[in-house]
């Protein structure tokens, strides 16, 4: 933990999928560059620094999770500083300085670096520069990359201020917010000269003959570049480290089970039934899949989420092995270490890649083959391509100068590996780069659409099939939605009983405990809202409901109310007969649907289009029900648009129904979130 340099800081990332680690690493690595030591650690290695006792500057790179909750590897830590015995003036030591990541299409946005940056404030910790916030949204590089070139001038203004306070005994004078920007803007950031086989990064711009350019006035495209980017020298980043070391070893044996790349107990399950919700005309397509748990332990209740572990496509792991020449090897085994040497710091084995693992699996069940290339991935596919055209253009691509390019031609149109490779023929990198640079194939999580009290042993979830365009405008399907579609296509077209067919199976785990559930007091009432598969958890809410009513003949139960909302009445209106029969039966009370792109005619006078306009029609109700009552509020669905229309909805009910300003009304919104009673599943 002592560094021998007087001018260390201590460096601490909280990562949900590895975004907060890079960054974090990226700053251990540009430090030495500016003279300074990064003491680099994970949140949550508590045994391996104690802020109770520390004297250096402290900088905080954060992801956010869920619905504004900070990483799991941060949450002991978070418990621990919000801890109300500490006393006000705990972290008065301290001086900090603090990165966010977040997504502007959640509702708490960055909420995690929040959370850490008020607590910090509130035991006295003082900022010595400002905090950052960055949207995955418009491109984190947007905020990322002036806020770590401004914490070099930063934190050398704090050393100074240190020495200064040594020599003179004087109180060291915060770096202000605009000290910090002009600095920024000021700083020049060191050039790195690009080395390729002794070739520099200008001369590479010259080795493309004239018939190799752009015509004049042509459009850049993922491969291609245009004046003035062209012509410019270019800032690259440097060269990440590579750390692992892949040999091959022929065998026969089996690859190991998909319980290694899960960190939870995994369970085999059949799908017992399959059933398309929509019409074939609707603009999207939506399956309910019905799963036989009844063999298993696996437990749930209504409204919690579980995780499908799903492959990569076939074809694409195929074209991968063909493209990077490892056709012939892909049922052999790969055996990983980490590289003598290697200045990684913290270098491992990553630990979802099993032993015994053959090439074709690692591809399959392993790395997300569809992850959108970073910087730092293309920067090292530049030392792995002859042509000196792509070489230019990847580093284009991976440059300050050319982050407008990258925004454009890899991250909105969500480049991956396998598109890139087929626009730049002459890239080959090894597997181990791969390894390296893509992330863990992520398990997707859905909401059970069901009760086990009502179903025992048996478990629905339904799922819109994603589909969207690729960079060259090909239509492309979800990872996890294509592949659960081709997996069940014989069940949706056979008449055939399904007994009589070879029932598909698809592992699934548990995912963490979530409060997305029922009040515990049935008399209590509660409001849902889940336009589209949003509904999802709301119906194994009301068939829970419906059971306990059965059963319970004597309880009192509370209101139920359900705003419901999709495209048309006759395409995508899911589980229609259902809610008609919930309703008929009382077991839902008050069932409001809209229908946004439905014709006046076609529905009844003055139908509300969307959920959020409902809300609004019978805000006197819900304000009752949330106020009076200490009822509940659900909403489950989109995150980009849904969720904010319908806390929009909740300001205005509030400001017109309590006669309360919209401050005043946001403070009574988060008042019910820290009573557990505005929950929210939601999604982008």
């Amino acid at each position: 933990m002592c560094c021998k340099t007087n001018r260390r800081f201590l460096l601490l990332y909280a990562s949900q999928k590895g975004q907060a680690k890079a960054i974090a690493e990226e700053i251990y690595h540009q430090a030495k560059d500016s003279g300074l030591e990064a003491d680099l650690h994970c949140i949550s290695e508590s045994d391996k620094y104690n802020l109770n006792s520390e004297k250096d500057p402290v900088v905080i790179v954060t992801s956010t999770t869920g619905t504004g909750e900070p990483p799991d590897t941060a949450v002991k830590f978070v418990k621990e500083i919000n801890d109300k015995s500490l006393p006000s003036d705990h972290f008065s030591h301290l001086r900090y300085g603090l990165l966010g990541l977040g997504d502007s299409e959640y509702t708490f946005f960055c909420n995690g670096g929040k959370i850490i940056d008020k607590r910090f404030q509130e035991l006295g910790a003082q900022r010595f520069y400002e905090v950052g916030l960055a949207d995955d949204a418009v491109g984190l590089e947007l905020v990322v990359d002036p806020w770590i070139a401004g914490l070099w001038p930063a934190l050398h203004q704090e050393f100074a201020s240190r020495k200064k306070e040594r020599n003179h005994t004087e109180q060291p004078p915060s770096l202000c917010a605009d000290a910090v920007c002009n600095s920024c803007i000021n700083s020049r950031v060191e050039r790195l000269k690009l080395e390729v086989s002794g070739v520099n990064n200008d001369l590479l711009a010259k080795a493309v003959t004239k018939s190799e350019l752009p015509l004049q006035g042509s459009q850049p495209s993922l491969f291609h570049s245009v004046p003035p980017l062209s012509q410019l020298a270019l800032n690259v980043p440097a060269l990440p480290p590579e750390y692992l070391e892949v040999h091959f070893q022929e065998s026969s044996e089996q690859d190991p089970s998909l319980c290694c790349v899960s960190e939870s107990s995994v369970f085999q399950v059949p799908v017992i039934k399959a059933v398309q919700l929509t019409r074939d005309d609707a603009i999207k397509r939506t399956l309910l899949l019905e799963l036989d748990i009844s063999k298993t332990t696996f437990s749930y209740q209504p409204g919690d989420a579980f995780n499908v572990i799903c492959p990569n496509y076939t074809s694409e792991v195929e074209e991968l092995l063909h493209i990077l020449g490892l056709s012939e090897k892909k049922d052999y085994f790969v055996c990983l270490k980490v590289k003598a040497g290697t200045k990684k710091r913290g270098a491992a084995v990553p630990l979802y890649i099993p032993e015994n693992s053959t090439v074709k699996f690692i591809l399959t069940w392993c790395l997300e083959i569809r992850a959108v290339l970073k910087k730092a991935f293309l920067r090292s596919l530049v030392e792995y391509t002859t042509d000196a055209r792509e070489k230019r253009r990847l580093q284009e691509l991976c440059s300050k100068q050319g982050s407008s390019d990258y925004n454009a031609f890899i991250r909105d149109v969500g480049v991956c590996l396998l598109d890139l490779l087929h626009a730049f023929p002459a890239c080959k990198p090894p597997l181990s780069l791969l390894l390296e640079h893509l992330p863990k194939l992520q398990a997707r999580p859905y909401s059970a659409a069901s009760s086990s009290l009502f179903q025992s042993g048996k478990m629905s979830f339904i799922f819109n099939v994603l589909e969207f365009p690729t960079h060259l405008g090909e239509l492309r399907r979800g990872v996890c939605t294509g592949w659960l579609l081709q997996l069940v296509s014989p069940i949706l077209q056979s008449s055939t009983k399904a007994e009589e067919l070879l029932i598909p199976k698809i592992s699934i785990s548990s995912r963490p405990a979530n409060i997305f559930h029922l009040p515990e007091d049935p008399s209590i009432p509660f409001i849902m809202v889940g336009p589209g598969t949003g509904i999802a958890p709301f119906i194994g809410f009301l068939q829970h409901r419906q059971k306990l009513q059965e059963d319970h003949k004597d309880w009192t139960f509370g209101e139920t109310w359900l705003f419901f909302g999709c495209r048309h009445q006759v395409k995508d209106y899911l589980f229609q007969e259902e809610l008609r029969c919930f309703a008929e039966s009382g077991t839902l009370t008050h069932l409001k649907v809209s229908f946004s792109r439905d014709a006046p005619a076609a529905v009844e006078a003055a139908t509300p289009k969307y959920v959020q306009d409902n809300l609004r029609l019978y805000c006197k109700e819900v304000s009752r029900i949330l106020l009076q009552e200490k009822g509940y509020f659900y909403v489950c669905g989109d995150a980009k648009n849904m969720a904010k229309d319908v806390n929009d909805a909740l300001v205005d009910t509030l400001t017109s129904e309590r006669g309360v300003d919209k401050l005043e009304a946001l403070k009574m919104l988060a008042l019910l979130r820290e009573e557990k009673r505005y929950l929210q599943d939601i999604w982008a």
